[in-house]
């Protein structure tokens, strides 16, 4: 049962997750997301690129998993999300961090235009649309990430953002 606000909020963002909006997470919505991703860039799935995607997904989905799926069905539920981020990543969104830096790495890199290791703004939005985010939120979370005010976000940027996303109450 969800009480606090602070897992009010979590649960408000169990549906980022669940892509196909059938109310569990699984292996399954981190490869919709990936595909997703990949079509809007025009990235072929068996490229490099693609596969590092697929990858990040994977080591991803396994590390949602291994936090959240207390029965061991391979999908999460939206309390066992919720009580997941409550009891072991409320204090340590570094955990988290580190359980979804393969995949964002990956979405960068598909994002990134030129090569140069970040995605511009307006990309950033692009992914958080397809992830799920509402188009002015998405503009407006992809602005705040550009920290240095450079016009593009790098892996620095995204990681502890959308950790903290995630994990932290505020």
């Amino acid at each position: 049962m969800v009480s606090s606000e602070y897992e009010r909020r979590i649960a408000g963002r169990f549906v980022t997750f669940d892509q196909d909006g059938n109310g569990y997470i699984d292996r399954a919505d981190f490869n919709v997301a990936a595909k997703a991703l990949l079509t809007e860039f025009g990235v072929a799935a068996r490229s490099d690129k693609g596969q590092a995607l697929y990858v990040g997904a994977e080591a991803f989905w396994q590390g949602m998993a291994g936090i959240a799926d207390r029965d061991g069905d391979q999908r999460i539920t939206r309390d066992e999300f919720v009580n997941g981020a409550v009891k072991r990543l409320r204090d340590n969104p570094e955990r988290f961090a580190e359980i979804a830096r393969p995949f964002l790495h990956a979405a960068l890199a598909v994002a990134d235009q030129d090569g140069d290791g970040r995605a511009t703004v307006e990309d950033t939005a692009r992914v958080l649309r397809i992830l799920g985010v509402s188009e002015d939120i998405a503009r407006a979370a992809a602005a705040t990430l550009d920290a240095d005010g450079d016009g593009k976000v790098g892996e620095d940027e995204i990681v502890p953002a959308f950790a903290r996303y995630f994990t932290v109450p505020e």
